[in-house]
């Protein structure tokens, strides 16, 4: 497990009966554990969104041509 360190964290009453209820019912040991696994949770959907926006910016000829280039042929097979 990599290190960790302690931070603090402010949130609404309601968040926190939320976060208290998972904890209580065993889906997680500690309400660090659940803010955590929220945390790393978001850290993955903004990760992917940042990729998706990349993606959308590509221009599918100048990949195409860029991997044909890479691979040394002049047409890609039929499927």
């Amino acid at each position: 497990m990599m290190p960790t360190s302690k931070i603090a964290v402010t949130v609404d009453r309601k968040t926190l009966e939320e976060v208290d209820s998972l904890v209580r019912k065993g889906r997680y040991p500690s309400r660090s554990r659940a803010v955590q696994a929220a945390l790393e949770l978001e850290l993955r959907r903004e990760r992917r969104q940042r990729l998706l926006a990349a993606l959308a910016q590509a221009d599918p000829e100048e990949e195409r041509a860029m991997a044909e280039e890479g691979m040394g042929v002049d047409e890609w097979p039929e499927y």
